[in-house]
């Protein structure tokens, strides 16, 4: 009796539910938000193998979006209620970074812009589908299908997207006006009236894969002629009708200043905390942007002396007019910046252990994107899709292109800035979701300015005009925090922007006029570059401190780049971490020896 009284008691303790801990709980919840994440973004599913979202490109409706900020809100509740300190220092900053980013977005849903402002002079829904052909994965049947499916949904996708602009024309929540000139040009660049002439029909300028027939290649090439023609082309000229007709029109004369629109103040102090993910304000911002400049105004000016120039004026305006500073002639100049690109790979051994397979290639920015567009960007690569990283260079108004400037810029958008940092968090052992989703721009953009400064140890700054061009790219960064806040906190006109940069900055006149346009239209992206790189050269500074002559540059870089991308305060805690954990080994290293050397004396 005794021996089935103990098997019923265990038998009955086997139907009760165990209670699961918070790592499993946390482990559930990750894994469920990657899920939601896949199906909320289709091109994210392609982009990393999974085929769920073939044919479809996400769905844009205000309908959608609240769908997505109940989800946030409900995964939020459940991710706060895990006890974080139970969980594993690895599965530890998985929970900051998603608890930030939920956190962020929620706080963003409070304000209508983000609802409403779909786009800038940089990017929008329309402009980032126009990317379609260079991002997909085209190599089999199945993948053609996919594309040109995605080539018919983009009606109804765009249809959202001018519906919530719509929105934003009523609210009084449009563009300033001066950033838009020309701007419906590049709309009208995507309505072509012949399809092969589109950008859409670059897949099939392609070679044909083995895996497809000559017989359904031809068919294949037929729908994608009747997609651009009944599809594609019609809804960007109904883009382009909305926006000649009705969105331009309503522009925002006076100040550009997001803070002229309604809520726009708190907006944006959401804004500059979002893109920092920090607790500054626009204020404390603008005097850290002002102490910056000072600081790099009085190392131009020990450059301009050396280069034998009266002042840092005289010095900018003749690098800014000698012709033998430009190239006329694109494909040289895109040739050029490959064979810089592949010069900086040769020391990227002397800076990491850790290097990224994917490779990445430079490339031009496409044409009907290139007008208007600042002077380069990455475009990230997927080793599931078959994409490599591609360095993306602008090659119109040549004459404003300076070859002093190359360096720098190839340093922040290759490597070691983004395709080192970008690639490495895909392809290293975390959790698909931090992998392929953690995206804070201070510290990728920080991380890329850091990097235009490791040009120094790499010796890529041999000539004074080089070393100007460093200075200025890293002036530019400094003047987008006096510039950003003085545009949407302080009341500032287009043109006190554009003088300050003139007057701080190397940079040419029409470099510097795309750049503040991207500023106004894109609030408070552009102070994340420099308070990310001083967060980093901080934390370097620290550990050079603490290690001495012990400190290992490489093996910094490594921890700096090994949870990917996360937000500040969570880079903090971890460098710091790893510099204790550095000096526990250098002490248990001295003590072994000496222990070693006692040993050594008393034999």
């Amino acid at each position: 009796m005794r021996f089935l009284a103990c098997v019923a008691l265990l038998l009955s303790a086997l139907s009760v539910p165990v209670k699961a801990g918070p790592l499993e709980d946390f482990i559930a919840l990750r894994e469920e938000v990657w899920q939601q994440a896949l199906d909320d973004d289709p091109l994210l599913a392609t982009n990393v193998g999974d085929r769920r979202g073939d044919g479809s490109v996400g769905d844009l409706s205000l309908e959608a979006y609240e769908r997505q900020v109940a989800q946030t809100r409900a995964f939020l509740a459940r991710l706060q209620a895990i006890d974080a300190s139970q969980l594993p220092v690895s599965e530890r900053i998985d929970y900051a970074v998603v608890k930030s980013d939920f956190e962020d977005k929620i706080e963003a849903s409070a304000h209508d812009q983000t609802r409403f402002v779909l786009f800038t002079t940089y990017s929008g829904w329309f402009s980032s589908f126009a990317s379609l052909p260079f991002r997909s994965p085209l190599f089999t049947e199945a993948d053609y299908a996919s594309y040109l499916d995605r080539l018919a949904a983009f009606p109804v996708y765009n249809r959202n997207g001018i519906e919530r602009s719509r929105k934003a024309v009523d609210l009084g929540m449009t563009q300033a006006c001066g950033p838009l000139e020309g701007f419906g040009q590049k709309i009208a660049a995507l309505v072509v009236e012949d399809p092969e002439s589109s950008v859409f029909w670059e897949p099939f300028l392609r070679q044909r894969p083995t895996t497809i027939s000559s017989e359904r290649w031809e068919a294949l090439k037929a729908t994608a002629r009747k997609r651009i023609s009944d599809d594609v082309t019609p809804a960007y000229r109904e883009l382009l009708d909305f926006y000649t007709q009705e969105y331009a029109p309503n522009c925002r004369d006076g100040l550009p200043g997001v803070s002229q629109t309604p809520g726009g103040a708190a907006y944006y102090a959401h804004r500059v905390k979002s893109f920092t993910t920090t607790q500054l304000t626009p204020d404390e911002v603008h005097r850290l942007g002002l102490s910056e400049v000072a600081r790099i105004r009085a190392e131009m000016d020990k450059v301009a002396a050396s280069a034998g120039y009266e002042s840092r004026e005289a010095y900018i305006d003749h690098l800014r007019s000698d012709p033998a500073y430009y190239m006329t002639d694109a494909e040289e100049y895109v040739s050029h910046v490959a064979a810089l690109a592949k010069t900086i790979d040769g020391f990227m051994p002397q800076l990491f252990t850790r290097l990224p397979r994917n490779p990445y290639t430079v490339k031009p920015i496409p044409a009907a994107n290139a007008p208007g567009t600042t002077t380069a960007y990455y475009e990230p690569g997927s080793l599931a899709a078959g994409r490599s990283g591609v360095y993306r260079i602008n090659t119109t108004k040549l004459d404003q292109r300076p070859l002093w400037e190359l360096p720098a810029l190839s340093a922040h958008e290759a490597v070691p800035g983004h395709h080192l940092q970008i690639s490495l968090q895909q392809e290293m052992d975390l959790h698909p979701l931090r992998a392929n989703t953690a995206y804070f721009t201070a510290f990728v953009e920080g991380w890329g300015l850091y990097s235009e400064r490791l040009g120094i140890e790499m010796g890529l700054y041999d000539t004074p005009a080089k070393q100007m061009g460093r200075l200025s790219y890293e002036m530019w960064r400094a003047s987008r925090l006096v510039v950003d806040t003085g545009i949407h906190s302080k009341g500032w006109t287009k043109e006190q922007a554009v003088d300050f940069m003139l007057a701080n900055t190397a940079l040419s006149a029409a470099n510097i006029d795309a750049e503040v346009n991207r500023y106004i239209t894109w609030p408070g992206q552009a102070l994340a570059y420099k308070v990310g790189e001083l967060k980093i050269r901080d934390l370097r500074a620290r550990a050079e401190k603490a290690l001495g002559a012990d400190f290992d540059l490489r093996a910094f870089h490594d921890a700096v780049l090994e949870n990917g991308s996360v937000p500040l305060s969570v880079l903090e805690e971890h460098m710091d971490g790893w510099i204790r954990a550095e000096q526990m080994a250098l002490d248990t290293r001295a003590d072994t020896d000496a222990n070693v050397d006692l040993l050594a004396e008393e034999g």
